[in-house]
C-alpha cells in the first residue's frame, strides 16, 4: 500500500508531512507541553503502523510543536481521576498499565528508522518515547528525566528498559530512582544521544540526519535496525512484566493521588508509603 502526502491529515493530536521519503511526525498539544492525553496514545500507534505498511517512506522524524517534545502522562490528568466521584476501579487501572507495551511494540515494530529530535522536555513516556528511537538528536539545553518515582508511580515500563542499555548502569539507577533531570549536553556525554546541538540547529541537524537514512538502501538499513532491536525486546521480555505489574499497583496508591494532588497545587508532597 502507499500512502499519499495528502493523506496524512485529520489527526488531533499530531501534525503528519511527507516531503518525498521523510515523514515528519510532530506532536501537536503545546498547551499541554505534548502531555500524552486525548487520544494522543492512539493516533501515534495508527501513524506509526501506516507508516510502517508505507513504502514511500524511507525514514521517520518524530518532534514536538511548541516548548516541549512530551512531557509523558498528562499529571493534571491523573488528578481529575483521583479526585473524580467515580475514580477508576484498581484492578481496572492495574490491568490497563500491563497494556502499555503496545506503543513500545509499535516504535519498535516500525521497519524505518525513526530520528528523534528533542527539545524543551522529555520527561516519562515522552523520553521513552524518544529513547526508544533509533537516533536521537538533542537540543543542549533540553531536559531528558523518567520522572515515575517523582509521581509515587514505579519505574516500570519502557525506561526500566532502555535507560539501563545506554548508559552507565548505576547512573541509569541514579536516574530512575530520583527522577532526577538531565540536560541535552549531559545525555550526549553520557551516551543517551548521539549529540547535542544549540537549540536553533537541532531541526536542521535532526532532518539531515533523517534524511541520510531515509536515502540509504532499505533492506539493508531496516534489516540492520530489526537485528538491532532483539537486543531491546529481550530486555523487554526480561524486565516489562514484573515493572508493570508494580507500576498498576502504584497508580492505585495513596502516595500517587498525593503527589498528582501535589503537582496541581505546586506545593511538595508528603509520602507515607501507602
Amino acid at each position: 500500500m502507499t500512502v499519499r502526502a495528502n493523506d496524512w491529515g485529520g489527526y488531533t493530536t499530531m501534525l503528519v508531512r511527507q516531503d518525498g521519503r521523510l515523514l515528519t511526525v510532530s506532536f501537536n498539544r503545546p498547551d499541554r507541553l505534548n502531555a500524552i492525553g486525548a487520544g494522543f496514545h492512539g493516533e501515534f500507534v495508527e501513524i506509526l503502523g501506516r507508516a510502517g505498511a508505507d513504502d514511500s517512506v524511507g525514514a521517520v522524524l518524530l518532534r514536538g510543536e511548541g516548548r516541549a517534545f512530551c512531557v509523558g502522562g498528562d499529571v493534571k490528568g491523573f488528578d481529575e481521576r483521583a479526585s473524580g466521584a467515580k475514580p477508576a476501579r484498581p484492578a481496572h487501572t492495574v490491568l490497563h498499565t500491563l497494556n502499555a507495551t503496545e506503543l513500545l511494540d509499535a516504535i519498535l515494530g516500525v521497519p524505518q528508522p525513526i530520528v528523534a529530535a528533542v527539545h524543551g522536555y522529555a520527561m516519562g513516556l515522552g523520553a521513552t518515547i524518544a529513547l526508544f528511537s533509533d537516533v536521537v538528536v538533542a537540543a543542549e539545553d533540553a531536559r531528558f528525566a523518567d520522572t515515575h518515582v517523582s509521581v509515587a508511580l514505579v519505574a516500570g515500563d519502557g525506561g526500566a528498559v532502555m535507560w539501563p542499555l545506554i548508559m552507565p548502569f548505576g547512573a541509569a539507577k541514579w536516574y530512575l530512582l530520583t527522577g532526577e533531570p538531565i540536560s541535552g549536553a549531559e545525555a550526549a556525554r553520557l551516551g543517551m544521544v548521539l549529540k547535542a546541538v544549540p537549540a536553533e540547529q537541532l531541526l536542521e541537524e535532526a532532518t539531515a540526519l533523517a534524511r541520510r537514512l531515509a536515502d540509504g538502501a532499505p533492506l539493508a538499513v531496516q534489516g540492520t535496525k530489526a537485528t538491532l532491536n532483539r537486543i531491546v525486546r529481550d530486555r523487554m521480555n526480561l524486565l516489562m512484566d514484573t515493572g508493570l505489574l508494580l507500576e498498576g499497583a502504584t497508580f492505585v496508591s495513596d502516595d500517587h493521588r498525593e503527589a498528582a494532588a501535589a503537582f496541581v497545587a505546586k506545593r511538595k508532597p508528603t509520602f507515607r508509603g501507602s
